[in-house]
């Protein structure tokens, strides 16, 4: 029979082979898993200009050359100013608090659209995306949810096409220039009683998440309001433009 001190030291060989052989394969797969979170933040980029196609299957190297022939990253200030010497990829979360990440969608010297990251909670879990604006600092081009927890089947919806197309064409200003951003409304925008003219300030909610409508609405607006110096420099550049 196995005395108890051999029971002991057989389990603790056991533990720590398991825990050399766990930290081991988490560092070995560590740079993998980075470059991994660098693909999908590209791959997320790329759809919410809709550079990419939902429906379609892109391999590494596509999504690499797509990215790399579209996209070019700046960071700006809390004043909308553009930040020299910076880059998305090398700010510092706790240094650079008051600076924030811009991806501008290119084609050849002209700007398609500005892309900021989105990030909030919903109803079970931190929602993150990309939100795409036009040149005109207003418009929205196209949105993205990705790494989100919520409910299958309710507010996990967010992430389909048929959900985020919704978005495409609404406003995050008034007329007057002031950010009102986006609210998602519970149930349907023709049964609000909204009126026509604000109904490019509105969309549909997803039957049965309302409450992760509602923090969609609420991240949606505080991300935004950082951004808002940026968007209001390029909506006045637009109607200088419009007006000249």
């Amino acid at each position: 029979m196995h005395s108890t001190s051999q029971t002991l030291r057989f389990a603790l060989i056991v533990t720590l082979t398991c825990s050399l052989l766990l930290a081991a394969a988490a560092t070995l797969l560590k740079p993998r898993q980075i470059e991994n979170e660098k693909l999908d933040m590209k791959i997320n980029i790329l759809k919410s200009a809709e550079i990419t196609q939902t429906d379609k299957d892109y391999s590494r190297a596509q999504i690499q050359t797509l990215y790399s022939n579209n996209i070019a990253g700046c960071v700006i200030d809390e004043n909308g100013q553009l930040v020299q010497g910076k880059t998305p990829e090398g700010l510092d979360p706790e240094a650079d608090k008051k600076l924030l990440p811009v991806f501008e969608y290119k084609s050849g010297d002209q700007i398609k659209a500005y892309i900021i990251p989105i990030s909030g909670h919903g109803l079970w879990s931190t929602i993150y995306g990309y939100l795409a604006i036009e040149p005109d600092g207003n418009t929205i081009k196209g949105i993205t949810f990705y790494k989100e927890g919520e409910t299958p089947g309710l507010g996990g919806e967010i992430e389909k096409k048929w959900y985020t197309d919704n978005y495409k064409g609404k406003k995050i200003f008034d007329p007057n220039g002031n950010l009102v951003s986006i609210t998602v409304v519970k149930g349907k925008i023709k049964d609000r009683g909204i009126p026509q003219s604000e109904q490019y300030h509105y969309v549909d909610g997803i039957s049965g998440a309302s409450l992760t409508g509602r923090g969609v609405t609420h991240f949606l607006k505080e991300n935004l309001k950082a951004y808002e110096p940026f968007f209001k420099k390029m909506l006045k550049s637009k109607e200088g433009e419009n007006n000249g």
